[in-house]
Parts: structure tokens; sequence; C-alpha cells
């Protein structure tokens, strides 16, 4: 699991105690051959560094000046944060579609190009069905008041949260005491006990797509269809996630085509689990409540001058944990723009990461973070736009906060007719 959380965490502390971390050098993503061209369009199989270029230099780099505090005074003294676990092996389903393009390009596909000779004379099938969704376990040292730990119950959430307690504590070099963390998938995984669901919706399919890539392999058209042409694009991007290789399987997209593939599958994550049916978001409504549940006693405890009993809270789901909380928070609706973008949104790592200010006379802050960046709350925009007074947030989602009923937007106990 990268080291997002723990910067997150150390910047908490580090603006609370007067210290400050700067910028190192900006990598520029295009003049580096070892990354690939289209690497940013790799919707919810890319990796971090993608969303913030400046760490492919220097993955602990913190960009403190996001933090732009109303005043001096302003302090932190809770942090919420909901993020996804690290990068995965592909799931089993994938691990078929990249068998079965790899045996076609194996036994048919025939040309000079020397990404192809690579793939077919020295490149091997590696991905296999028990890899399943693992978490990889990288090579990295993780670095990480009164801190909790939630975790959904899968493997990779668990060995993301268990990885993150054991960077916290050799950071901090903490001997005498050890981070519980509670598997709770009722709230994690909320998704998997809402029985109502919005249905995905299939558009035409990527012609254009699926016959350049048949072009290239000078196989025939009626082999590549949208499954064969996913697996590829994800070979490329699980490639890249996992090795950090420019892998000769990314030369069968060029720019446009990995654009196209991008926005076919924001429009799967749109009807699937954003704004496409109402009850995507209202699915999340069970941990919407639990964060302002947070978030208020936190409140509570501040203004009647007791210790936070939760400083920091960290929550490790999945992109479905995340996608309908952001979308019932209203974040990324404004499609003119094209916001709605889940490259940008849902990383592996991704983390959304709610800070709670007090800078006196009572006058309570929240700033909200999406991947190291502010967003503005919608409707807040006039007012203070990333650090708005915590009771005018709270009044933004007053119908939500006095609804939102997770049992009965899902219907759990409806009566048989």
């Amino acid at each position: 699991m990268p080291v997002v959380l723990w910067k997150n965490i150390v910047v908490f502390i580090t603006i609370s105690t007067g210290f400050g971390i700067c910028y190192r050098d900006y990598v520029n993503q295009e003049d580096n051959l070892d990354i690939p061209a289209i690497a940013k369009y790799f919707t919810t199989k890319g990796r971090y560094e993608e969303v913030n270029p400046h760490l492919i230099k220097d993955i602990l780099a913190v960009n403190t000046s996001i933090l732009q505090l109303p005043s001096a005074q302003c302090q932190p003294f809770h942090l919420t944060a909901i993020i996804r676990h690290g990068t995965r092996y592909p799931t089993r389903k994938n691990a078929r579609k990249m068998q079965k393009l790899y045996e076609l390009v194996m036994s048919s596909a025939s040309g000079k190009e020397s990404w192809l000779r690579e793939i077919k004379s020295q490149w091997r099938m590696w991905y296999t069905e028990d890899m399943d969704g693992r978490l990889v376990q990288k090579e990295e040292k993780l670095r990480g008041g009164f801190i909790k730990f939630m975790t959904s119950s899968k493997h990779r959430c668990v060995n993301s949260t268990l990885s993150f307690k054991a960077g916290l504590t050799e950071l901090w070099a903490i001997t005498d005491k050890e981070f519980d963390h509670a598997v709770n998938d009722a709230l994690m995984r909320f998704f998997d006990h809402c029985t109502r669901g919005g249905q995905v919706q299939t558009g035409t399919r990527n012609e254009e797509v699926t016959e350049k890539i048949a072009d290239r392999l000078r196989v025939p058209y009626n082999t590549i269809d949208d499954d064969m042409a996913e697996a590829a694009f994800y070979l490329c991007a699980y490639e890249f996630a996992i090795k950090t290789v420019n892998s000769p399987w990314c030369q069968l997209f060029d720019e446009v085509d990995a654009q196209v593939m991008e926005y076919a599958n924001d429009l799967k994550q749109f009807w699937k689990r954003g704004y496409g049916y109402d009850i995507n978001s209202k699915s999340s409504c069970i941990l919407f409540h639990d964060v302002f549940s947070r978030l208020n006693r936190a409140a509570d405890e501040n203004k009647s001058g007791q210790q936070v009993t939760e400083a920091v809270t960290v929550q490790v789901g999945h992109a479905e944990t995340l996608l309908p909380l952001l979308t019932l928070l209203g974040f990324f609706k404004d499609n003119t723009q094209r916001s709605f973008r889940t490259s940008h949104m849902l990383p592996y790592a991704a983390n959304l990461l709610l800070v709670l200010y007090d800078c006196g006379a009572g006058d309570l802050r929240l700033q909200a973070l999406l991947n190291e960046k502010p967003v503005t709350f919608p409707g807040l925009s006039d007012q203070q736009a990333s650090m708005p007074r915590y009771e005018h947030v709270k009044e933004n989602y007053r119908e939500l906060l006095q609804g939102c009923d997770f049992e009965t937007e899902c219907q759990l106990f409806k009566s048989p007719a």
C-alpha cells in the first residue's frame, strides 16, 4: 500500500507542530520513456503517481501549499481518511480474458514490429486466476493522538491496513503499543448488502478501437471484441502498476484509443456506482452517517475542551466504497467539463480526507481533499470554497443527515407483496 496516507497524517501533525514539508522537483511524465504514453487513462487500474506526478521522483513529497488556512490560528484536530486499497492483481475474470488474448496473439498474430516480436518471443503470461484481486506486496517501506483503523474483510484491504500500521510504528519507533483494527463490511462493503442497485448500461461496441487492434495484430476483425480490447488495455495497465514497466502490450493503443477505453469505463462506473441511478449514492448512506457521526463527536469534544478521542480515523475499502460516497456528497457531477473521470478520482490508494480545524472563537472549519487535492463542497462555492464552516457543511447536507436511511433506501426489510 502506498505511503499517501502516512504523508497526509504527517501533514496533519506537522502543521499543528509548526514544521513544514516541501515539494521536490516536478517530473514531466511525457519525457519519461518508462511510463506508457497512455498511463493517465488507466481509470481504476491506474497508479496513484499519475494523479500526483510530483511523486514519481519523490514518493514522500508532500505539498503543504494546498492547505490554505483561513487564518494562522486554525489548528487541525481531527482527520477522517476513507481510502481504497493499494495496487492489486487482476481478478479471476480479468485473468481469463487476458489469457484468451495472449493465446490468440501467440497462435495467430503476425508482423515484424519489435513490440510484437517481444510479446511472442519474450513475454510470458504470468497472471493466474488464483491471484484473484490479491494485494501486490510492493517492496517499499511504508511510513504512516489516537488513531482508529477500520477495514473491509477482503484480503487486499486487510493487508493494506496491516502494512500501514507497520509503517506507522516503524516511523514513530513505537515499541510499547499496538494499533488494533476492526473489520466492518457493513460500512466498507455496504454495496454487498444493498439489495437494490444500478444496472450497468451496455453501449455500442468500440468498433474503431477493436478494428485498430486487429489491424495491428493482423488478425480477423471478428476475433477482437470489446472483452479482448479491455484485456489488452488491462495488460498494459497491470504491467505498469505492478511491475513499473512500459509493456509491449501498450503498443496496441494510441492516445485516442486510450481515451475511448477510459470513457467506456467511466460510463460503466457512472451507471453502476455513480450518478446513473439514485440508489448508487444512497447505498452509501450508512457510511455517510458514520463519517458525520465521527466529525460531530470530534467537534463536540473540541468545543467542550475535552481531548478528542479519535484524532485520526483510517477506513480502508474499495473503489466501490469511495465512488458512491463521492456521488452522495455531490462531487464531480458537472459532466459538461468531463469532471467525472475515474482515472483522476479512483486510482489505486485513492483517498478522501476530511479534516476538521479549530480557527478560534468557536469557528470550526472542514476541508475535503481527494487524492491530496482540495475539493469544493457543492453549494458552498461562494464561501471559503475549500474550507467552509462546519455548520454550513452540515446545513448543506441537512436532508441527507436527517434521512438517507440505508435500510429504507436498499429495501432490506421490504414486506412481500
